[in-house]
């Protein structure tokens, strides 16, 4: 449940090498301290803050902010909405017809940080998808990192290679997590997760090299994620994180 790329270890041939799979691996005690931004108490509200389709619409830069993009249907507003399962007053609405997010939501971790969902590409992607995405991510400094999903499934398709391409003409720091594990075999999880890892090596600079697998409905990786946010949020020490 905590360390999905674990589980998976198990079954690879000996001596593949699994440097990559243990590169962000904090002690419970870390992610338990991590988890505590995410659940809202009298001091400390999560809240959804607005939506916006042009910057100028964006709340102001004030706190440490990181962004989830995917296609449309790789299912980043359930992962969102699993990240704030703690925090059930938050409202993060997930429709079954894909392409759902048509504006970049914003929702604020009391006094740490913001987390923003962003329309999804591809397939009932907005009109001014490109304008609106391109124009925050090349503009809004107090990003820290974005967080790129990818469907566990399917990998890797052409919009997400375009995605790639777009974070690495801007020079930001970016990490991919694979979503729906669940639906995944284990044999056709392993072959997506090297096969990543793989290109990821070969052909990114701003990628940090581990995946992130995680499923929205049974939990997986859920609580791995929240110490990487934390972490890259400067809530949580490099220290406690490795």
């Amino acid at each position: 449940i905590v360390f999905p790329l674990q589980k998976l270890e198990r079954f690879l041939v000996a001596g593949t090498d699994t440097t990559r799979f243990h590169l962000f691996e904090p002690g419970l005690a870390a992610l338990q301290r991590a988890e505590a931004f995410f659940r809202s108490d009298q001091g400390h509200a999560i809240d959804y803050v607005s939506s916006a389709v042009r910057m100028d619409h964006a709340p102001p830069p004030a706190l440490p902010e990181v962004c989830f993009i995917g296609r449309s249907n790789v299912g980043k507003s359930s992962l969102i909405r699993a990240l704030f399962s703690l925090a059930p007053e938050v409202e993060v609405r997930v429709s079954k017809t894909p392409g759902h997010t048509k504006k970049m939501n914003f929702f604020k971790v009391g006094k740490y940080f913001t987390l923003v969902d962003m329309p999804g590409y591809g397939y009932r992607a907005p009109q001014d998808f490109v304008e609106m995405v391109e124009a925050y991510l090349q503009e809004r400094r107090n990003l820290k990192r974005t967080f790129l999903l990818v469907d566990g499934v399917v990998g890797l398709q052409k919009t997400d290679h375009t995605a790639v391409e777009m974070l690495e003409e801007f020079g930001l720091p970016y990490v991919m997590v694979l979503t729906k594990i669940d639906r995944a075999s284990r044999g056709l999880l392993l072959k997506n997760v090297l096969g990543i890892q793989e290109f990821v090596k070969e052909n990114t600079q701003g990628c940090f090299p581990q995946l992130f697998l995680v499923s929205s409905v049974e939990f997986s990786g859920v609580h791995l994620l929240r110490g990487f946010v934390a972490h890259v949020t400067g809530n949580l020490p490099a220290v406690e994180a490795s």
